[in-house]
């Protein structure tokens, strides 16, 4: 007698590979455009330039 197939493991394998797919095309893209000269984006930056202003007093209204 034949086995019965595994449906679930086949769909899970299928979703894992795409998965995996669509990570690496992100990636290549983000390195394309990283070779292009374009910068990181702001939200990375932004964060820590905001927190180093707030610390240190200089700027902003609470400083005034």
């Amino acid at each position: 007698m034949a086995r019965k197939p595994n449906y679930n493991f086949e769909k899970r394998q299928k979703d894992l590979a795409r998965i995996k797919k669509k990570e690496e095309k992100l990636q290549k893209k983000a390195l394309k455009k990283d070779a292009l000269g374009n910068d990181i984006p702001e939200t990375e930056e932004g964060e820590g330039v905001e927190g180093t202003e707030d610390t240190t007093g200089e700027g902003g209204p609470s400083a005034q």
